[in-house]
């Protein structure tokens, strides 16, 4: 729960994808599967493991935003991801309307930090990157707004699993 502890967040919405548009459908474990893997993960009261992609019937996560802001005026998001996403993030669907939308925390993750930190978005919104230390307030910040997390970097990735899960074994490990 890093990101309640770093960023003072109320709660958590991990929001599992129906289908990731960059990546190949085969090989993925149905909806349910992956929710309900989550779920057996998140065993905390404050993180909540949703389909509500799904249930809004958003491919893009610009939308996913774009929707959640209208549907809850006086919320205040932050989008949570990993630096293997910053790195390709310029590759999805209207991605600066992401920044727009909600500021951003950004999670270390093994051997990404470097290429996430030299990535197009990273670039494209350097001028709107808030110091680690002030990660706390990131949530009361109007976007653009962004903040990259130096935490404890754990190997885990959904990818690995994925993998680990097709050859009959399993990893131990959580995302």
């Amino acid at each position: 729960m890093e990101a309640i502890r770093h960023l003072k967040l109320d709660g958590v919405w991990w929001l599992v994808s129906p289908q990731n548009p960059l990546k190949p459908a085969a090989g993925m474990a149905p909806l349910a599967q992956r929710l309900a893997g989550a779920r057996a993960i998140a065993r905390h009261p404050k993180l909540m493991v949703t389909d509500l992609e799904t249930r809004l019937g958003t491919v893009y996560t610009a939308d996913t935003l774009r929707r959640l802001t209208r549907m809850f005026p006086h919320a205040r998001f932050v989008w949570l991801m990993g630096a293997d996403n910053l790195v390709q993030i310029s590759r999805w669907e209207r991605w600066h309307d992401i920044f727009e939308a909600a500021p951003v925390a950004v999670f270390a993750r093994p051997t990404y930090c470097l290429q996430a930190l030299a990535s197009v978005a990273a670039h494209r919104f350097d001028r709107f990157r808030v110091p680690e230390r002030s990660a706390g307030r990131l949530f009361g910040r109007n976007p653009p707004r962004w903040v990259f997390l130096h935490t404890r970097l754990h190997p885990a990735s959904a990818t690995r699993i994925r993998a680990a899960a097709a050859l009959g074994h399993t990893t131990g490990e959580r995302t």
